[in-house]
């Protein structure tokens, strides 16, 4: 398996952060309850373009630099640092596939190197005021087809992918991909279908499925 995959790519909230949600984070912010909205939206009484508005609309006509300075705050999953520095010096290509906010993914673009990200857009004016829309990139049904495409445009087969997430979200990745991995989930779905099981928070123990080494985590 190792020879084989050439791309990891990882779902971001619960798995490279130690948050649930970003869009949760920025709300707890705001001292705002969400979630009468988001059981609307699992019951479909409206469409994700349609709950992305209705998150948005929560945090009025701010400036954006205001949900920057939120997720600013979020604080890394442990061992994430050691752990992109040790896939990219051994060669795998790496990415995130996020229904989470594209700033907090954009941060860790930026922080751990990561090459190929995919998160949902917060839409502002010229003068950085919040529109109350949004861009969804990454509607949390669709993940599957984000992946698909981000294969196509590389020339990846899905046999030489590998996936590491948490939530039921992630399964669509996880049928596609040759190797899943459930971290740190609390759904039994999610730890049915995946090949493997981690059940703590340190990103560093995805590490000996994809690179050799007879280290302990102190060493990394």
């Amino acid at each position: 398996m190792k020879k084989l995959i050439k791309i990891i790519v990882f779902d971001m909230d619960g798995v490279l952060v130690n948050i649930k949600s970003s869009w949760a984070f920025v709300h707890k912010a705001f001292n705002i309850d969400e979630s009468e909205t988001f059981k609307r939206y699992l019951r479909g009484e409206f469409d994700y373009l349609e709950f992305m508005r209705k998150d948005i609309g929560f945090w009025g006509h701010i400036h954006v630099n205001q949900i920057r300075r939120i997720l600013n705050q979020v604080p890394l999953m442990p061992g994430t640092e050691d752990t992109f520095n040790l896939l990219h010096k051994n060669g795998y290509v790496t990415a995130i596939i996020s229904s989470g906010i594209s700033i907090l993914a954009e941060n860790l673009k930026k922080k751990l190197d990561i090459d190929h990200i995919f998160a949902n857009k917060i839409l502002e004016d010229k003068n950085g005021i919040l529109t109350g829309e949004g861009n969804p990139v990454v509607p949390l049904w669709d993940k599957g087809k984000v992946l698909e495409n981000l294969l196509i445009s590389l020339e990846i087969k899905p046999d030489n992918c590998a996936v590491v997430g948490d939530s039921i979200f992630d399964i669509p990745l996880f049928d596609m991909a040759g190797f899943s991995i459930a971290f740190n989930s609390k759904d039994k779905r999610v730890k049915e279908i995946a090949d493997v099981c981690i059940q703590n928070n340190d990103l560093r123990d995805i590490l000996p499925y994809f690179i050799s080494f007879n280290k302990t985590k102190s060493d990394y």
